[in-house]
């Protein structure tokens, strides 16, 4: 982006990252709206509108990656990641079962993720990390 006398607003690292960070913020607005929201069409609103920008996330982070504009973190252990999702699936399970007592078993709870599984930004054979 460049200002009125030609020179560069901002080095578009900066500007990208700040588009990304927003993009972030975004979501995590959006799923908020969503888990608040009363009424299913405003819900699936919000969801679609959540799937889209994670989309777009995802394609500018992919497009900085390629780059070279994105530091990615640091690798993680697969050990810690698979405790990590244990100790997701179990509070999940947990929740599931708080729900059915309150609700004494009317209808099943199920809901279906709003999200699909997450796929890696980074692909690596090692098996240790992520």
């Amino acid at each position: 982006m460049y200002a009125q006398n030609g020179s560069a607003f901002m080095a578009d690292e900066d500007l990208l990252n700040t588009v990304l960070a927003d993009l972030k913020r975004t979501v995590r607005e959006y799923t908020t709206a969503a888990t608040e929201s009363n009424c299913q069409a405003v819900r699936r609103v919000f969801n679609d509108l959540t799937m889209d920008t994670l989309r777009l996330q995802g394609e500018l982070y992919t497009q900085m990656s390629q780059l070279n504009m994105y530091t990615p973190p640091g690798k993680a252990l697969r050990q810690d990641l698979d405790k990590q999702i244990q100790t997701a699936q179990q509070t999940q399970q947990k929740c599931q079962q708080f729900v059915q007592q309150k609700t004494g078993g009317a209808g099943n709870y199920t809901q279906a993720a709003n999200v699909p599984l997450h796929q890696a930004n980074v692909h690596n054979q090692n098996p240790y990390y992520m």
